[in-house]
This record gives structure tokens, sequence and C-alpha cells, in this order.
């Protein structure tokens, strides 16, 4: 159910492009590690990246130290519950 002056079927449309991308990056990534392709020095710090991490990690491009400030940088913080229980609305 579109709205607007798009087509009805204009969402189902969105959600195949969507799709068909997220297919098209996924066969990159998985085509740029069969190749290896991965990194002799960190793309961050310039520190070089060890033979195992490359041999284990496939197309890595940052050292364990950088990789692991973007994980936590990444890594979502602790949200407001926005579902409340009835319990709560009550008090």
């Amino acid at each position: 159910m579109a709205g607007g002056w798009a087509r009805d079927d204009a969402v189902n449309d969105q959600i195949d492009v969507s799709t068909a991308e997220a297919i098209a990056r996924a066969r990159l990534a998985a085509s740029r590690r069969q190749v290896g392709d991965s990194a002799r020095v960190c793309a961050e710090c310039d520190e070089p990246i060890p033979e195992a991490r490359r041999a284990a990690q496939p197309g890595v491009q940052l050292c364990v130290g950088c990789q692991s400030g973007h994980d936590r940088a990444r890594r979502p913080a602790g949200g407001m519950n926005r579902r409340a229980s009835k319990d709560a609305l009550l008090k």
C-alpha cells in the first residue's frame, strides 16, 4: 500500500531493490575474502598485521587493537526500554 503518486506495489519494489543490493554487497565481500586481499599493515595505525591474523581473517584491513576499538564503538548503548509494562503504567 503505497501512498501519494506511487504505484501500489512501490513498497515491494523497494524491498526487492534493497534485498538485491544487500546480496550484491555480500557476494562482493565473499569474493574478496576468497582472493585473500588482506592488508599487510593496518589501515589506521600503519602497524604490521601478523600473518596469523591475516590467515585467520581473510580480507582483514585493521590490526587487532584498531578492530577492537571499532567493535567497542559499534556496541549499542544501553537504551531506554520504550515498551512499558501494564504494571509500570498503573503506578
